[in-house]
């Protein structure tokens, strides 16, 4: 059945290492009734019993038969095994078979699917290893989300009806800068993003080419002097008074835009193992307000500790003298 199918057999031309008796009828069945099914948008999955000794030799004497039928095969689909070593294998059995005629020349530029539980540590992996796969099939860990399951935020109210409002906390991580903001991204000369400035709504917007200095919004000691050659605000309303006051971007825009602000970050942002952190700062101008809101939160939990004593003390903290 293998050479009845493509009259001007090229597969009996490439040295397979491989016994006619090795590869599988049943695989060639399966390859041949989904071929038919889609003949358009063939991609096969060749591992079922044995890659390269019989799921790429079955699969190319059902490409080649669709290609006398005026068909291209798209390529074919890996599930186990050695994912690196074996994409690599198929991709020179794909030049063999493109170099014994011009018109299969589209043969060897066929496309290699990998799936197998394929996750970020994997694709690293691979990378590392080279491979000549084209499409990773993310499944399993794309839609059950293994590395966070569950999404870890909370919704922190800093102003109601133009009044600041406060999150107290023993952790300082978790206590919020009180007050409406106003974010921007400022960039450097090279083009990537320098840091996210964070200001109140009243402060001075930064602007290019004009010095700033930034501060971690807990720690003092930690200061930056920026001179941005772009500032961006990084805000925009959509929702306003329970309304929507702006038309909402399609996924593919929002999609588009995720990437392009990507690669306005330096590569040891984005790098998967130790990744710089991104630096988020506020202006460093009068007292030091994650120093006011600690001491305002050693303040409150004092005069709880003295209520419950029976004492009365009172704590202030002026945030913004």
């Amino acid at each position: 059945m293998r050479y009845f199918l493509v009259p001007t057999f090229a597969i009996r031309e490439v040295d397979w290492g491989v016994v006619e008796s090795e590869v599988n009828d049943g695989e060639l069945t399966a390859f041949v009734a989904y071929a038919v099914a889609f003949p358009s948008a063939n991609v096969a999955l060749i591992d079922t019993y044995d890659v390269l000794r019989s799921g790429i030799i079955n699969f190319m004497a059902v490409t080649l038969a669709l290609f006398d039928c005026g068909y291209k095969s798209i390529g074919c689909r890996i599930d186990s095994g050695d994912l690196s070593y074996l994409s690599k294998e198929v991709r020179i059995r794909f030049r063999k078979i493109a170099q014994l005629d011009p018109a299969l020349n589209w043969i060897a530029d066929m496309s290699i699917v990998a799936s197998n539980d394929i996750n970020e540590e994997t694709i690293m992996s691979l990378n590392e290893q080279k491979h000549e796969i084209n499409v990773f099939g993310v499944g399993t860990h794309l839609v059950t989300c293994q590395k966070q399951p569950a999404l870890g935020c909370v919704y922190k109210l800093v102003a109601l009806s133009g009044q600041p409002k406060i999150k107290l906390s023993q952790e300082v991580s978790k206590i919020t800068i009180p007050g409406r903001k106003k974010c921007y991204r400022l960039y450097g000369k090279t083009g990537y993003a320098i840091l996210d400035l964070m200001t109140l709504e009243d402060e001075d917007e930064p602007k290019a080419n004009e010095q700033i200095l930034c501060r971690h919004p807990f720690q003092e000691s930690k200061r930056a002097l920026v001179v941005p050659s772009r500032v961006e605000p990084l805000q925009e309303v959509f929702w306003n008074k329970g309304e929507i006051s702006k038309e909402l971007p399609d996924l593919n825009t929002i999609k588009a835009r995720v990437n392009s602000s990507l690669l306005t970050l330096r590569q040891d942002h984005r790098r998967y193992l130790n990744p710089t952190p991104y630096k988020v700062l506020t202006l460093c101008a009068g007292v030091s307000l994650g120093k006011a809101l600690q001491l305002l939160t050693f303040a409150m939990a004092r005069e709880r500790t003295d209520r419950s004593t029976g004492m009365s003390t009172m704590w202030i903290a002026n945030f913004f003298e």
